[in-house]
């Protein structure tokens, strides 16, 4: 089976990936962004109960490349988005 080719943009919507995906997915998400040279992207989690939100952010509390993160507004998802400021 051939890896699928995901086009880098500064969205990410990770409704079609497994929770346990996530910590690596984001690793090389971020990886791949700061070699393009964004600053901040946008991963949507949904709304739903939250819990998917909740392990998103427990993720970027700890992860290495990213500088600060808040709900995105309204316009570009409300509490169903993160808005993430990577590290330089």
């Amino acid at each position: 089976m051939e890896p699928l080719i995901v086009p880098i943009e500064d969205a990410l919507d990770l409704h079609t990936f497994q929770p346990r995906e996530i910590p690596d997915l984001l690793d090389d998400y971020f990886d791949a962004c700061q070699s393009r040279g964004m600053a901040t992207v946008r991963l949507i989690h949904g709304k739903g109960k939250g819990i998917l939100r909740a392990r998103i952010h427990s993720i970027l509390k700890e992860h290495p490349r990213v500088k600060s993160f808040r709900t995105a507004p309204e316009s570009e998802g409300g509490w169903g988005a993160t808005l993430v400021e990577l590290k330089t």
